[in-house]
């Protein structure tokens, strides 16, 4: 019998080492029998269903910006209606809206497919099918949760859900359908055969919920104490900045899978739309700092952050088409233009947007989307803009686009509200507005045992 110790190092590595023969040898050795390739498809599923869950992840973050930008008696309010938007309009969409989108069309309206009965999942195809719904779900749900900053504090908690439902199972589907029916149905919407480009989003998704925020924020009316008796707009701070920088670093996290896998195929360019995404979230902020500096002498946080927010919205439709180069002139010019919006919105329309979402996501995506007109670039995507030689039918076509989506969710949205507003009534009473919402629509105060100290 040996009298030296064992060597704990030597038994832990020959443990491993024994596990590894039994788990992994078998199958190396047999594995040029019995396993299969991951082909080509099975990867674009895996690089789909990624961008599926980053973007799900843009959830928390719109739930955190909205959630600081206004005051801690609503908090849990504003958490409320971010939930109901993603899991109400899920399955909504699941029934109704996807159908709508992306069913067999005649350019305008597409015969729904509902509850996508058509699919068949023993084929490839039916399969792949079921990645884009679930990728497409969650593009859905950011258009929706757009929506609640711009009414927050003020509005009926059940006339919201109807709005909500609204939106996921037609406004935005059949404007969706102008634009990206094709990309899987073998027809086109009207805007998507003109040649109109919006490769992730900045009008389908992100200008749309803008517009209808617009809408809601002219039905529901300021927040009591925005506006003094000569028309003055008064700073309503919001609570927790922290909580906003931290929801603004989420939704620059979470929208690479937004633009990135926006491909929906693990290809080569996916390198260049990260860069592109990402130096214009950049520029954005840079910019939206040194113009409110300039206007304010003080480099304002949420202005800043928003800048982030703005070059990411503006780059969003044409990530796949523009340089470099091109993004970055497309955040500094979306930095500069959400600060201007946010004070005309509030000081010159005497629109009350708490969380500026009418800027960030509605002006900057229709900025955007006309800017592919502008920097769409040779050897990038597929087209060439004015600024390349390529003349200006594609800017005229991207104004086109972005005006038609635009008016058309803001005439639906604004007769969303009205309907809201017929049917439950849209505005909470003054009583209930001065206590919070938190306590009087849902019955519990987020932040107990901490002092909240109120302005009214």
């Amino acid at each position: 019998m040996s009298t030296h110790a064992p060597v704990k190092g030597w038994n832990i590595l020959s443990a491993l080492g024994i596990l590894w023969g039994i788990l992994f040898v078998p199958g190396m050795a047999f594995a040029g029998e019995t396993a299969e390739p991951l082909s080509q498809h099975h990867g674009d599923i895996l690089w789909t269903m990624l961008g599926a869950m980053l973007v799900m992840f843009m959830q928390p973050g719109f739930a955190l910006v909205e959630c600081g930008l206004t005051r801690a008696k609503n908090a849990g309010n504003i958490l409320m209606k971010n939930f109901v938007d993603f899991s109400i309009g899920t399955p909504l969409f699941f029934v109704i809206g996807f159908g709508i989108m992306f069913g067999a069309s005649n350019g305008f309206f597409a015969v729904p497919d509902l509850c996508m009965t058509s699919v068949d999942p023993t084929t490839e195809d039916g399969l792949w099918a079921w990645t884009f719904f679930f990728f497409q779900t969650m593009f859905c749900a950011t258009a929706a949760t757009i929506v609640s900053g711009c009414v927050a504090e003020r509005t009926d908690f059940k006339a919201y859900i109807l709005v909500s439902v609204l939106v996921s199972v037609f406004i935005y589907p059949v404007s969706g359908s102008w634009c990206w029916n094709g990309l899987f149905a073998d027809t086109k919407g009207w805007l998507e055969a003109l040649g109109f480009v919006d490769f992730a989003g900045s009008t389908v998704v992100h200008s749309v919920g803008g517009w209808i925020g617009l809408a809601g924020a002219l039905c529901v009316g300021p927040r009591i104490g925005k506006y003094s008796l000569d028309g003055k707009s008064l700073a309503i701070p919001g609570h927790n900045i922290p909580l906003v920088a931290l929801g603004v670093f989420i939704l620059w996290f979470a929208w690479f899978g937004f633009n990135c896998c926006s491909t929906t195929a693990a290809d080569s360019t996916v390198g260049y739309i990260g860069v592109n995404t990402c130096l214009s979230a950049c520029m954005g902020f840079a910019a939206a700092m040194l113009t409110i500096w300039f206007l304010t002498g003080k480099p304002d946080p949420s202005m800043s952050m928003n800048g982030a927010l703005a070059g990411l919205v503006g780059v969003t439709a044409g990530c796949f088409e523009v340089s470099p180069v091109g993004a970055l002139c497309i955040g500094l010019i979306c930095g500069v233009i959400v600060v201007l919006s946010v004070i005309a919105v509030d000081q010159v329309f005497k629109v009350d947007d708490p969380v500026g979402a009418v800027s960030v996501h509605g002006v900057c995506g229709f900025v955007g989307t006309v800017l592919v007109g502008l920097f769409a670039a040779p050897g990038y995507g597929e087209n060439v803009g004015l600024l390349y030689g390529g003349g200006v039918d594609l800017l005229l076509i991207q104004l086109l686009g972005a005006l038609s989506v635009g008016v058309w969710a803001f005439v639906m949205g604004f007769i969303a509200f009205k309907i809201a507003d017929r049917l439950i009534g849209l505005r909470v009473s003054r009583e209930v507005e001065l206590k919070g919402l938190d306590l009087t629509e849902h019955g519990t105060d987020v932040y107990s045992g901490f002092q909240i100290f109120s302005n009214e």
